[in-house]
């Protein structure tokens, strides 16, 4: 490849990062114009202060910590973009390989973080609307919100596991926070979603239930890459397909099911319609289909099934065939859910 076709990539990602930044600049404008401050919309003063004011609520709070945490992310991708740029012409101006990777990493790690949770928002703000029970920003949850913006910023060196250059204290972190990183904010979810749902006598629908399976794929989904976080368990596994395993489950049966549960309400016409037949069979379709595929990630991970190789070997491919039947179930299941969706937005707009 030519250096303009390099250039031509990195400057594609480059503008793609721009357009998120003024995405998050616009957020971090409202938040402050309504709350003041980061510290306001963060909760800070009723965590640590005690103020008896009512704290923001869930979303705002989400907001704001993904609106930092993703600045950040986005300014240290520009620089490392920027630089790289400039070195395809100019090969004496460069950074060191190891920084480099680690400015990567950092805004990658942090992006792909920041996508989920956003996404949980539509636990936060939906769900309540089916039990009739209020989702509030108490001091636990501010305190593990607050907790995780400091975590998710300086967990990422544990994908750096196997680089001997990587100094010590830093491997170190990078396993001690895959830990810890993940527990503040996925417990209270996690608790506060089963406290929320449970004996609450609501009405179950395609969207309650991706909204729920949601929470189950975040949770769960978390496990594995916890087990991957570790230096001795990450030398064997990190490089085999138990890796793609822990980040689609957590992606495909979280953020996803998350995207797809909002997208139900709203073409539900925010939970006032009743599900048909069709519509259960996609719910079912979509978490079958969804595990089964992440399953046997996992599994051929656990079975030293390498990934990024250019060889695959013959006896490997009884794994992928049964992965390729559980991905093709969840690919139908999707299908009928945005046909369902796009079905639904026509009939509503006829109406209007």
């Amino acid at each position: 490849w030519s250096n303009g076709a390099a250039a031509s990539y990195l400057i594609g990602v480059l503008v793609v990062g721009v357009g998120f930044l003024l995405l998050f600049l616009d957020i971090a404008r409202a938040i402050i114009v309504k709350y003041g401050s980061f510290v306001a919309s963060l909760g800070w003063r009723q965590l640590f202060l005690g103020d008896a004011a009512e704290p923001p609520p869930p979303t705002v709070v989400v907001a704001t910590v993904v609106t930092v945490m993703n600045l950040l992310s986005i300014l240290v991708g520009a620089v490392i973009l920027t630089v790289m740029v400039i070195n395809l012409y100019v090969p004496g101006f460069g950074l060191s390989a190891l920084l480099a990777k680690n400015l990567i990493f950092f805004f990658g790690h942090v992006f792909i973080n920041s996508t989920i949770y956003m996404a949980v928002v539509a636990v936060y703000e939906i769900l309540p609307r089916y039990t009739g029970r209020a989702w509030k920003s108490s001091r636990v949850f501010l305190g593990a919100w607050s907790a995780a913006l400091l975590m998710v910023l300086a967990v990422y060196p544990h994908h750096l596991l196997m680089d001997f250059a990587m100094p010590t204290w830093a491997v170190v972190m990078g396993q001690i926070l895959s830990y810890c990183s993940g527990l503040p904010v996925l417990a209270v979810t996690v608790v506060a979603t089963l406290a929320n749902v449970h004996r609450s006598g609501m009405r179950w629908d395609l969207a309650s239930g991706l909204l729920f399976l949601s929470v189950f794929g975040w949770g769960a989904g978390i496990v594995p890459a916890v087990i991957d976080g570790t230096i001795r368990v990450n030398a064997v596994m990190h490089n085999t397909l138990w890796v793609p395993g822990h980040f689609h489950f957590y992606l495909l049966l979280g953020v996803v099911a998350m995207l797809l549960g909002f997208m139900c309400w709203l073409a539900s016409g925010a939970g006032s319609k009743r599900d048909s037949a069709l519509d259960r069979v996609a719910f079912w379709a979509y978490a079958v289909g969804g595990s089964g595929f992440v399953l046997m990630f996992l599994y051929s991970g656990k079975q030293g099934v390498p990934r990024r190789y250019a060889e695959h070997l013959p006896q490997w491919l009884p794994y992928d065939r049964i992965g390729a039947m559980f991905a093709a179930v969840k690919v139908v299941a999707v299908v009928i859910l945005v046909v369902r969706f796009l079905t639904r937005l026509r009939a509503a707009a006829t109406a209007a």
